[in-house]
């Protein structure tokens, strides 16, 4: 441990900065001034040391979002073999799912023009190179959702099983897991909202700061605090996750297909809501594009659940080909059309 020293209570003394750097590379930093105390994380959990000299470091945002996927891989085993499915099909299709969510996560990115920052879509057009620098960020949920889905209908033809009932199986896993990879955004200092005073609000420090709060005599780091967007969405996906779970196990009129089109209506909201807190939010006429897809979720998905719980049943359905008939043996019948007559040969 490293240890700066500075004379506490002093006024404007410097604040006393702490480097835990012993288990991991510089992975905690701690400021201490007067009676407040701040946490700042670092993005690299550790470093390895390579052959030729230098290191290969290691981030906790990689580290989390493996760890969520199975952790979300283990819960969807438990699914499959309550459904009399082999969990194997689970890890068999885990590989795809995480090679095509990753190609998907990172193309809604590219496409997307955050507020406050130059690395946009334009930025990748001037730099494709850029696109495959997978270890500078940037990945989009929305992204990582469909190209997933892509995985595990490939794997479903292949495997020659029930698509819908593969993805209610992964549901329950993937609200699990968002919820733990959310985390990686703590540790990058990012996905965080408006300056707040309420006791849960985070530090930023001066490097993470996004642009409209870079003016540190406005928002200093030693006692401005900011909303933790991240920890809401990290919650909200935690209680969704249990949800589905108790829907799995007590609907019994649940159709194969119905815990996704829940997860669409469930993050759909929570990410409308989220996204008031994201001052870096892509926007689209004033209009921050999650929100424009969350709504979008929300009301296609809520129509399909209802329409397939609650759409005409099948006495409906005879009833009205009953109603057809009876319209078509109501109609007078036309008389036939008279035949030709032949025409006699002329006399000669």
């Amino acid at each position: 441990m490293s240890q700066g020293r500075s004379r506490r209570g002093a006024p404007n003394a410097a604040p006393l900065l702490l480097h835990i750097d012993d288990l991991w590379y510089n992975s905690v930093e701690l400021s201490i001034k007067g009676d407040t105390v701040n946490f700042f994380p670092n993005s690299i959990a550790f470093s390895i040391p390579l052959p030729g000299g230098g290191s290969f470091p290691i981030y906790w945002y990689g580290i989390l979002i493996v760890t969520g996927a199975l952790v979300g891989a283990w819960v969807a085993t438990r699914e499959a073999k309550r459904r009399g499915i082999d969990p194997d099909h689970v890890w068999n299709a885990l590989l795809g799912a995480l090679i095509l969510g990753v190609i998907g996560a990172r193309l809604y990115h590219v496409i997307s023009s955050p507020t406050g920052t130059n690395i946009g879509f334009a930025y990748y057009v001037q730099n494709p190179l850029e696109v495959l620098n997978f270890r500078q960020g940037g990945l989009g949920i929305y992204g990582a959702v469909a190209g997933g889905l892509l995985a595990i209908y490939l794997y479903a033809r292949y495997a020659k099983l029930n698509f819908w009932t593969l993805v209610d199986i992964a549901i329950p896993g993937l609200f699990l897991g968002q919820a733990i990879g959310r985390w990686g955004n703590f540790f990058n200092q990012e996905l965080y909202g408006y300056p707040t005073t309420l006791p849960w609000g985070i530090p930023i420090d001066a490097a993470h700061r996004l642009p409209m709060f870079a003016d540190l005599t406005k928002y200093p780091v030693d006692t401005t605090r900011f909303t933790p967007t991240f920890l809401y969405e990290s919650l909200w996906d935690l209680g969704c996750a249990l949800l589905v779970l108790y829907v799995a196990r007590r609907w019994s009129k649940a159709k194969p297909g119905d815990l996704l089109l829940l997860w669409g209506m469930l993050y759909g909201l929570g990410r409308f809501l989220v996204e008031f807190q994201r001052p870096d939010a892509w926007m689209i006429s004033g209009i921050a594009t999650a929100q424009l897809i969350g709504l979008a979720l929300i009301v296609t998905c809520g129509v399909a659940l209802m329409y397939r719980h609650t759409g005409p049943s099948k006495a409906q359905v005879a009833a009205q080909s009953a109603r057809q008939r009876k319209r078509q043996r109501a109609r007078p019948e036309q008389p036939p059309a008279p035949a030709p007559q032949e025409q006699q040969p002329p006399h000669e």
